[in-house]
Parts: C-alpha cells; structure tokens; sequence
C-alpha cells in the first residue's frame, strides 16, 4: 500500500511543470476532512494535496508559475478548514458534518 501511494505521488508530480513542495498543517479530524481537504486544493495539472489525518500535516505541491500557497490554502479554509495562514468563515466551520468539526480553540491555541 506505502509503494502504491509513493507511485501516486510520483505521477501526480510528473504532471505538474515547476514544481514547488510544502508541507503546512491544517486541521480536521477524519477520512471525509481527508477527502474534502484534498479535493478543495488539488487542481488537475496545477495542484496536489495530500493531508494526513494523524499528524494534521497537508503536503502541497503545485506550480510556481499558476498558484501559490496561499491560494491553495484560501481554497481550503474555503470549505471549513483552518490552515497556519487562514480561518474558515464560522459558516463554512458550521457547515461541516459533525465528525469534521476540530477543536478550533486547540487550533487557535497552536498558532499563537
């Protein structure tokens, strides 16, 4: 399973021309935080999200050229997840499903 994701990530890389990698944490706490956070900031060709929901850890890789960081990142808070750099609206935060609301005080906490 570890070599299948390790292929995975080495393709979607083969596709993104001037690649630039980060890792950032964003919170959320399950499988469909991991779904929504990776589909919020992977675009075909331009973006890759991969977060893990254990260390809250997101590792972003993307093209210099066509985005940045902080658009990825604006794109996931866009849909309830706060990042290092950016808050979700409460009414995106609200919007999530019971199970993906993290602790937003531990959240904020983290950062000072």
């Amino acid at each position: 399973m570890a070599i299948a994701l390790l292929l995975s990530v080495t393709a979607v890389t083969a596709q993104i021309k001037n690649t630039k990698t980060e890792t950032v944490k964003i919170y959320g706490n399950c499988g469909m935080c991991e779904s929504k956070i990776e589909k919020a900031g992977t675009q075909k060709n331009i973006t890759s999200v991969d977060w893990d929901k254990d260390s809250k850890m997101a590792t972003l890789t993307y093209d210099s050229l066509k985005t940045t960081r902080e658009e990825i990142l604006k794109r996931i808070a866009a849909v309830g997840y706060d990042s290092e750099k950016f808050h979700a609206t409460e009414a995106a935060y609200n919007a999530l499903p019971g199970c993906c609301q993290y602790d937003r005080a531990e959240a904020t906490k983290e950062e000072k």
